[in-house]
């Protein structure tokens, strides 16, 4: 969300088109357009961007198909840890009909396996400026944002696991950024952030979905889906059924939903209104990507 305000402060046009989006989505939903295209599946081409100074954090082919197995088991709600979910919102878990493909085909035409590698010479990348996009900054450009989703893997600094881009911001830097050590589930993934979720909740964000509990301490916060319980803040660890707050008993936080901050063995769903949000957004900013446009 740092980065995200922070765009929307330097980018004059920023703003404009996240209210013109925001508008978009709600009249798909309210008028029942996003419901046509929920159930249709929909493959994003992916290219993976793998950026790295040590041998170990270039990382290899098998840990990011490992990476692109759990984003299809998540978004089609295949994962077989989804059991976990308490009885009481099993009946909300949903299928967003949304699969990722390592592309066979780079810009130009030429055959490719769907992921770059790029040496640098940087001990570590922030996120202010996005460096990691720019080859002047030790990093790779992006490949077109509205052929592509563009995932890049390197050493983040700061102790972060990962950030995206919401739709509606620069089209340059569109994209996910995940840490090495939080991407997949082989190689150098650590726990208790290999089991590949991370991804799933940066790729949530790129398809326009806000944090469960509304980026609000005061619960006044919205993640502007209706079937996840408010909440105050954000759940780390592997909290117990059920973690009360915000007046939301008796179930409580949905802490195993992916767009909390639960470890990644105690987050397990996307709700029906999430992804009916989701195929709202790929039907509207995102539709050239989704192959809608």
């Amino acid at each position: 969300m740092e980065v995200h305000e922070r765009l929307r402060e330097t980018d004059p046009g920023a703003r404009a088109r996240r209210g013109e989006l925001k508008d978009r989505v709600r009249q798909s939903i309210d008028s029942g357009v996003a419901t046509q295209t929920t159930g249709e599946l929909i493959t994003i081409q992916t290219v993976v961007h793998v950026v790295y100074r040590t041998d170990e954090e270039n990382i290899s082919d098998e840990q990011v198909t490992s990476q692109i197995e759990v984003l299809n088991r998540d978004f089609r709600a295949t994962n077989e840890d989804r059991g976990a979910v308490p009885e009481v919102w099993q009946g909300l878990i949903a299928d967003a009909s949304i699969e990722f493909e390592l592309t066979t085909e780079d810009p130009e035409g030429n055959s490719t396996n769907g992921i770059t590698r790029t040496e640098t010479e940087r001990e570590s990348f922030g996120t202010e400026g996005n460096p990691v996009k720019y080859a002047e900054a030790g990093g790779i450009p992006s490949w077109p944002t509205d052929r592509y989703l563009n995932m890049w893997v390197c050493n983040l600094e700061g102790g972060l696991l990962g950030y995206a881009q919401f739709p509606g911001m620069p089209a340059e830097t569109d994209g996910v950024v995940i840490l090495h050590t939080a991407f997949g589930t082989t190689g150098t993934a650590q726990e208790p952030y290999n089991l590949g979720r991370t991804a799933t909740h940066e790729i949530g964000h790129f398809l326009n979905l806000f944090h469960i509990w509304g980026d609000s301490d005061d619960c006044s916060g919205t993640d502007e889906v209706p079937d996840t319980p408010g909440a105050q803040g954000p759940n780390t660890g592997r909290p117990d059924f059920p973690h009360v707050s915000c007046n939301n008993a008796p179930n409580g936080d949905m802490f195993v939903n992916y767009m909390d901050y639960s470890d990644d063995a105690a987050m397990f769903m996307f709700t029906a209104g999430q992804v009916l949000r989701m195929n709202a957004t790929l039907a509207a900013a995102r539709a050239e990507l989704a192959g809608l446009g």
